[in-house]
């Protein structure tokens, strides 16, 4: 990977890019590192975003230290939280962490010439006294705190916001400090607590940090991938489980997931998004987008293996050779409004109980999203029940 590519591709943003540019330049040794905190036993699609970057990193000679916040993670991230998030318990924490080395390991190596380190934060945060928390606390104003969208929309809402939610930034800042760091990377929705990092480690060490976010991956439900929402892909699931997940997905992330989680060139990328514009079914770019990422995690046979189960299942499902079939517009619609104007519901209301009640397929695939927004395409099969059918054409 050049480093244009290296330093766009699901990168969002850079605070201090010159710096990064001109150390890989100069090929220095820089410390970079990701922090996850355990709120959840899985490592999902969205981190490996990130995962995937710090391993071309890895490769350049920078020291990649993979951070599991077990100390932050019994206080619990606020970020987009729009109520109070209940801590866990130390136990809690551990159990969900048990096994992210090993599936990190499927990304980065913590192996040979130049392996990553693996950190807990309560390596320090356990041995600080309130003297020290104390003197933190005196580097951030609540003012700045209160600019977060969710304290703002919580008070307005009139919801709780415990302190702890307020001091989550700063605790989880001092890890920069902790690990002498020189780049931290994150989700977007991390930026505020990078900064507060960021802010730390110019203060206590001196030295100013580069911060990279990377662009936020959706799940299933076409939500952010999160743990809390229960949408996520996780990289150790079983091949037939990714691939069918992948295959659910809304048509309008399959280019944003290909750019963020694959490793198909980009000028490919470019030829499948020209192609919908002509009118190519989203199945087939599905099937490869499926295809890639559960041969990225178990290896070409087994993705093969998948995407033949798969397809095994699809054709069973029996397809009439008559179906009747209807000329609609290539313009997004709510799936509720596309099976009410074709008959195959007699109202939107009861669209949207049959979805819910997974009596819907689109191409073979259940949609449980009553929101569901998708464009028509050539071909496409919708079957409403067991009886229902409709071709576009």
């Amino acid at each position: 990977m050049d480093t244009k590519e290296l330093l766009t591709r699901s990168v969002e943003e850079i605070i201090q890019k010159k710096e990064l540019e001109k150390a890989l330049k100069e090929k220095k040794k820089l410390r970079i590192y990701i922090g996850v905190d355990p709120s959840g036993p899985e490592i999902h699609l969205g981190h490996a975003v990130i995962l995937r970057k710090l391993r071309e990193f890895q490769k350049l000679g920078f020291k990649v230290i993979f951070l599991i916040g077990d100390f932050t993670g019994m206080i619990g991230d606020p970020t987009d939280r729009t109520t109070e998030r209940q801590p866990l318990t130390r136990g809690q924490v551990l159990k969900n962490a048990e096994t992210y080395k090993e599936q990190v390991s499927k990304i980065i190596s913590f192996k040979g010439k130049n392996p990553a380190e693996l950190r807990f934060n309560s390596e320090w945060h356990s041995k600080m006294n309130f003297e020290q928390v104390i003197g933190l606390s005196a580097h951030f104003t609540v003012q700045r705190m209160l600019e977060r969208d969710m304290f703002e929309k919580r008070i307005k809402e009139d919801k709780p916001i415990g302190l702890h939610e307020f001091i989550y930034p700063l605790i989880q800042g001092y890890d920069a400090v902790a690990l002498d760091a020189d780049v931290q990377v994150g989700g977007t929705d991390q930026k505020f607590n990078m900064l507060a990092s960021r802010k730390l480690v110019k203060i206590l060490k001196g030295k100013t940090q580069t911060v990279v976010t990377f662009t936020l991956l959706e799940g299933t439900d076409g939500r952010k991938m999160s743990k809390s929402f229960n949408n996520i892909i996780g990289i150790t699931e079983e091949p037939k489980d990714i691939f069918g997940k992948v295959m659910s997905l809304k048509d309008n992330l399959i280019i944003k997931y290909f750019v963020l989680t694959t490793d198909v060139p980009m000028l490919q990328i470019k030829k499948i998004e020209n192609g919908f514009k002509k009118g190519a079914n989203p199945r087939d770019a599905k099937l490869k987008l499926a295809f890639e990422i559960v041969k990225i995690y178990h290896g070409e046979k087994e993705a093969k293996k998948a995407r033949k189960e798969f397809e095994k299942v699809f054709s069973k499902r029996e397809i009439p050779k008559e179906i009747p079939c209807y000329e609609v517009s290539k313009k997004p619609v709510k799936l509720v409004e596309l099976l009410s104007g074709l008959k195959m519901a007699s109202s939107k209301s009861e669209a949207r109980r049959l979805i819910e009640q997974g009596a819907v397929d689109i191409d073979g695939t259940t949609i449980f999203d009553k929101e569901e927004e998708l464009t028509p395409h050539k071909d496409m099969i919708i079957k409403v029940g067991k009886r229902k059918w409709a071709k576009i054409v």
